[in-house]
């Protein structure tokens, strides 16, 4: 009995005394050295930088090394849009993102002869729908362009649904339908990216730090933009400052599009997928990162003046001029809004008199007497002004040799726009 208890103890001795013999033989090291291992486990003890020498001079082989990450996440050179003939007839394809509710039936009125792929992002059965109703707008467009990678049109324009909104320049009457029509594709095509929005406020020229570790309620993603950005773009160091004019909408030529390969795009789609941020703020943090991802920039502010002439055609002379165009706009907004407010008091004054809210109506503030009058003369004078120029602009605009002038390009007789 004593014996056979004894019998596990010597063989584990025995092995003992194998595996120290082994390893302590120049053989045995090589040997062990060179057997695969799992990735994550780091160097087996002893083992020797790649390209190195073993003890008895022998090259080590089948070293693991790490992968090549660059050749993942290669540092991209974007280039100007390829030189393509005047008149070209560049084609264009809509992207458009909307809900079940929204009504779109100003498209086919205002842009009949636009191509369009209209996705709708809440209902499975549409016939272009997102694999997951998550993110906003990003699953749409990432979704677009992974499913049309290798049959692109010249241009792509990304768009929300809405046709009337504050978020569209109120230089071109806040109406999408007069962004998309104006819309330069040989701009889109020179430059790769353009926001669809010129004007900087919000978003420029220093707006996203995702550094900032305090909340903001009205920068609600802020905070989550340096942990998200690590894990988008593990590569690249966190910037300081994103900024770019808002509110996700955009335009991409094919070049652009294609610069980067078809992998990376499914690559942000799954962060998209896998995110744990809920499905309004995993959207907003694209609203800032879009230029970078087709830029490089993290700060992407063209002149104001240059984006609307360049871009839509509204060519005001130069910055200067476009300048001077803007402070008599604002001086004509201002009147208008005391105008307003000085309607608003007298109106409020009304319905207590006539509702007999004897203690609402002496907290009420009296408009002052013959303030509407001032405002209505400012106006009168401001707006025809503003008019003429912003006329006088687009008819400038017309001309393809003044928008190249304005954007400081290059320009021969015969050149497009």
């Amino acid at each position: 009995m004593a014996r056979r208890s004894l019998i596990p103890i010597v063989s584990v001795a025995v092995a003992l005394l194998l595996v120290i013999f082994f390893y302590s033989s120049s053989t045995g090291r090589t040997t062990l050295s060179g057997l695969p291992q799992r990735v994550g486990l780091g160097e087996h003890i002893g083992s020797h930088s790649p390209g190195s020498s073993s003890a008895n001079g022998a090259s080590l082989h089948n070293t693991v090394e790490d992968p090549h990450y660059q050749e993942w996440n290669p540092k991209l050179n974007f280039k100007p849009g390829s030189q393509l003939a005047p008149g070209h007839n560049y084609t264009s394809v809509l992207v458009i993102a909307k809900t079940k509710e929204e009504n779109i039936d100003w498209m086919d009125e205002k842009l009949p002869d636009q191509v369009k792929h209209v996705y709708v992002a809440d209902d499975p059965q549409a016939p272009l729908h997102p694999p997951k109703n998550k993110g906003h707008e990003v699953m749409i467009y990432l979704t677009w362009i992974i499913d049309n990678y290798d049959k692109l049109p010249d241009v792509a324009i990304f768009m929300h649904a809405h046709q009337l909104t504050w978020h569209n320049d109120d230089l071109l009457g806040n109406d999408a339908a007069k962004m998309i029509s104006r819309l330069s594709r040989q701009r889109v095509w020179r430059e790769g990216f353009v926001n669809m929005r010129c004007s900087w406020y919000p978003g420029c020229p220093d707006w996203m730090h995702p550094g900032e570790t305090e909340k903001n309620d009205y920068k609600q993603e802020e905070i989550l933009l340096a942990k998200s950005w690590s894990e988008i773009f593990p590569l690249d160091e966190v910037p300081a400052v994103l900024a770019q004019p808002c509110c996700a909408q955009f335009a991409l030529s094919r070049e652009r599009i294609q610069a980067k390969p078809h992998a990376q795009y499914l690559w942000y789609r799954d962060w998209l997928f896998n995110t744990q941020l809920p499905d309004h703020l995993s959207g907003r943090i694209w609203e800032y990162v879009w230029q970078f991802v087709f830029t490089g920039e993290n700060i992407h502010c063209p002149k104001e003046h240059i984006c609307f002439c360049d871009q839509y055609g509204s060519c005001f002379g130069g910055e200067d001029a476009f300048n001077s165009y803007t402070a008599l706009k604002n001086e004509l907004g201002d009147r208008e809004r005391d105008l307003r407010e000085w309607e608003e008091k007298g109106k409020a004054i009304e319905e207590a008199t006539e509702k007999g809210e004897h203690d609402k109506l002496a907290k009420l503030e009296k408009p002052e007497p013959g303030k509407d009058q001032e405002a209505k003369k400012e106006i009168d004078r401001l707006r025809p002004i503003v008019d003429g120029l912003r006329g006088d602009a687009e008819k400038r605009g017309q001309d393809p040799k003044n928008r190249a002038l304005e954007a400081g390009r290059e320009w021969h007789d015969g050149d497009d726009f």
